[in-house]
């Protein structure tokens, strides 16, 4: 156990936290002012899945990642506009919906991967983003290399945690999203479209989670492959649930599991060859049930989750 609190006590210990909780700092905002607006997305994990393929293959065929970011963006608010128009237009069930829009967008993501790369035994990569230091607080010991020299995507993810909840707090747009989530005929009696704003949450949450799927294939492996995402699209939706749906405590509950999840791979590498590595990839995603366990027992979620809006009925 020395080897891994020698490991733990490092720069690239820190830099490792912060890239790792990049990704799903970025779903989790996504899914967070999808569910304050009283939409639950389950189709997360599949939107950040063709997401990253999708930016992979145009920052791989035009040489430009910032293009394939934007491509990732804007691939996820048209599935995330996709599922609003199922779950708020037609007021069909949150929960078969979402699970519909992972599987398509799965199974699309495949599919067009295979169309263009083909069945390659070594899979296609790209020269992904590089870090970039900010001048002098890159220079502070140990936390400047850690967290000031990082992908530029890093700081649009520290910048996007304030940014998110200035809007959710501090704006009209906010007030309306938090009056539809709670109190949808109150609401609608004020005169904000509820149909509307349902559905900029959701296109809004969709792009967050497109970026959260750029970070991973061009920026954190640059390369796509099928188990990229690897089920962080589930864990963001629990931590908006352990965040209480509030921006800054769902960006600590995604710091505290990247922090799991480079503590077991840190594990993995000192050297405890006697314990299969399948134990260590478990410890994040026990480390959340457990975490939902006890947080969902005094959570309180919108009112207005999973129940669709209907001007007809009252």
């Amino acid at each position: 156990m020395s080897a891994v609190f020698e490991q733990i006590f490092q720069v690239g210990f820190l830099a490792a936290i912060i890239r790792i909780a990049t990704p799903l700092a970025f779903a989790t905002l996504g899914e967070m002012f999808s569910e304050r607006a009283g939409v639950l997305n389950l189709g997360i994990e599949g939107i950040m899945l063709l997401s990253a393929m999708a930016g992979f293959t145009a920052a791989s065929l035009s040489g430009s990642l910032w293009l394939g970011v934007l491509v990732a963006v804007l691939t996820g608010a048209l599935m995330g506009a996709l599922h609003a128009l199922f779950t708020v237009a037609l007021g069909l069930s949150q929960h078969v919906c979402g699970i519909g829009v992972t599987l398509f967008s799965s199974g699309l993501a495949y599919f067009l991967y295979r169309l263009i790369f083909g069945q390659q035994s070594v899979p296609p990569s790209i020269d992904g983003f590089k870090p970039v230091p900010i001048p002098l607080l890159s220079d502070i010991p140990i936390l400047g290399p850690a967290v000031f020299n990082q992908f530029t995507l890093v700081y649009l993810a520290v910048i996007a945690i304030p940014l998110a909840a200035f809007v959710l707090y501090r704006t009209p747009w906010g007030l309306s999203v938090r009056m539809v989530g709670e109190n949808p005929r109150a609401a609608d009696s004020a005169g904000v479209s509820v149909i509307a704003t349902r559905f900029q949450a959701v296109i809004l949450g969709g792009a967050l989670m497109g970026l959260a799927g750029a970070f991973l294939t061009m920026a954190q492996f640059n390369a796509f492959t099928f188990g990229v995402v690897s089920g962080r699209g589930w864990v963001a939706i629990a931590l908006v649930v352990f965040g209480r749906w509030d921006p800054w405590r769902s960006a600590g509950a995604a710091l505290l599991f990247a922090f799991v999840d480079a503590l077991q791979l840190r594990m993995q590498a000192s050297g405890l060859g006697h314990i299969p590595y399948e134990a260590f990839l478990m410890l994040p995603f026990i480390f959340t049930i457990v975490a939902m366990a006890f947080m969902s027992r005094n959570a309180v979620a919108p009112s207005a989750l999973l129940k669709p809006f209907r001007r007809e009925e009252r």
